[in-house]
């Protein structure tokens, strides 16, 4: 600290001192300072004037723990939707699974703003189904919620099974983590995770917190269905990446290759 700085505090100080000893003075009221209260005093105005003064401030946030997809197929169940060799941080969608004691961890992911989710289905279809789903909302939150799948009509249901829950909007990606119990009390809106049911994946825009149509006509689905003690690790090639892995493309490929090698006649 400057020597300037440091008879600055001292005046400070001493004019202090002299307003206490007039208000001492008075008849009105006595008051009595000791050594330690002076002390403090002086602390007080130096911590005030020093340069970049530490202010409290609040307590750091945990961070969301990124999705290890190196544990899939082998800690947890996964699957994975676009581009070969995608993460959860790539993929277009992205979902795991494990047991912890009698909960199961879902993990979901999707290249969105809005909101993203899976269903628990008797067949591949959209309706009666049980849906969890992680919306984030105009605050910048991200909320894991219940739904119930009425035809084609998405109905939240105010009995949320979801504990545990975190999530993230960040790179234009909703990402959640949440536990759900893995038996429950029966209800129309609510399946027992330990039977084995299809998965539909969905993802989507909201607006003001409200989720809207999904982003594909026909969201992908399980080819199965799944269960919960059975870790594997699936991938499914996102549309843009089907066009020449079906059966009439390849033969189509193979054709006018044989056509162009044996020229026209």
């Amino acid at each position: 600290m400057k020597i300037e700085k440091v008879m600055h505090l001292a005046q400070v100080l001493k004019d202090g001192e002299k307003t206490r000893a007039l208000e001492n003075s008075q008849p009105t009221k006595k008051k009595h300072f000791s050594l330690e209260t002076l002390f403090l005093d002086f602390l007080t105005i130096i911590y005030s004037h020093w340069p970049g003064y530490p202010f409290p401030t609040a307590p750091p946030v945990d961070p969301f723990a990124k999705i290890k997809v190196d544990d899939c197929g082998k800690t947890k169940g996964c699957f994975r939707y676009g581009k070969p060799g995608c993460n959860a941080e790539t993929c277009d969608y992205f979902l795991s699974y494990r047991m912890i004691g009698a909960d199961v961890e879902f993990e979901l992911s999707a290249d969105t703003d809005g909101w993203v989710a899976v269903g628990f289905s008797s067949d591949k279809k959209m309706g009666g189904d049980d849906v969890m789903a992680c919306v984030h909302d105009d605050n910048g939150r991200v909320r894991v919620q219940h739904f119930y799948n009425v035809g084609q009509w998405a109905k939240e249901i105010q009995r949320n099974p979801a504990r545990d829950e975190e999530g993230v909007f960040e790179n234009n990606r909703v990402t959640c983590r949440f536990k759900r119990p893995v038996n429950v009390p029966r209800d129309e809106t609510i399946v027992d995770l330990h039977l084995s049911w299809y998965y539909l994946f969905a993802w989507g825009p909201a607006i003001q917190g409200s989720i809207t149509r999904h982003d594909i006509d026909s969201p992908p689905t399980s080819e199965r269905v799944v269960s919960i003690y059975k870790y594997e690790d699936i991938f499914m090639p996102s549309a843009a990446y089907q066009t020449f892995s079906s059966p009439f493309c390849l033969l189509l490929i193979v054709a006018l290759t044989f056509y162009l090698l044996m020229g026209t006649p």
